[in-house]
């Protein structure tokens, strides 16, 4: 592509973001509160963040101390071996959902892009294997409910999930491990009509927590 050409689209591309509308709210109008809950530099500068208008001008710490107080008995568990793309992206769901936690298991570093910087908000804990992860669920005496499409899973609207559990998802394409499925005392799968042989594992996390919520919330 010509360079010329690339600088119409990119000046096009920036006129387009300006026609766009503002994302949350200006300046705070009039004397500030003093409720310790609101950031000073919010008020005096405007919330742009992606929160719902409740948590407006609130602190970070104020936003999850509330959230706190309401979070759901289910936790997350993520399989990341790969860097999966989808890791922030489930990390962004189960915040949506208020889940009590979201443990990834494997490598520590993982891909936040698709979180939307909702980790700010949402739990987040680490272990560095499969066998952790099952010793921690079991002394927090929560069952493990492995999400894959293994001969033994059942539908997950066949029967209610466990009301305090944890909900183990694996990666794109190679699904979980041999030693997350034995890991698991229950197995269930989201049911498919089509051709292909499996979901975006973001897709299938967000189907088996609704679920979740749909049954229990």
């Amino acid at each position: 592509m010509h360079p010329r050409t690339r600088q119409t689209e990119h000046m096009r591309d920036h006129d387009a973001e300006a026609q766009l509308p503002a994302v949350g709210v200006g300046p705070w109008p009039g004397p500030h509160p003093t409720d310790p809950r609101y950031d000073p530099e919010l008020l005096e500068h405007g919330d742009r963040r992606n929160v719902v208008d409740e948590y407006r001008y609130w602190t970070v710490e104020a936003i999850v101390a509330d959230l706190d107080a309401r979070r759901h008995p289910f936790h997350v568990a993520i399989e990341n071996w790969q860097h999966d793309l989808n890791i922030g992206s489930i990390v962004r769901t189960a915040n949506a959902f208020l889940a009590a936690e979201v443990h990834i298991v494997g490598r520590r570093r993982w891909n936040r892009r698709g979180a939307m910087v909702t980790d700010r908000y949402q739990h987040v804990r680490h272990h560095e294997s499969v066998d952790a992860l099952a010793a921690w669920a079991a002394e927090a005496g929560l069952p493990i409910v492995a999400v894959d499409t293994h001969p033994e899973s059942r539908a997950v609207d066949a029967a209610p999930l466990p009301r305090a559990c944890v909900l183990l998802f694996g990666q794109e394409g190679p699904g979980l491990t041999d030693e997350a499925i034995a890991a698991a005392s229950e197995h269930v799968h989201v049911r498919q009509l089509g051709s292909t042989r499996s979901l975006n594992a973001a897709a299938a996390a967000a189907i088996v927590m609704h679920e979740w919520l749909r049954t229990h919330a």
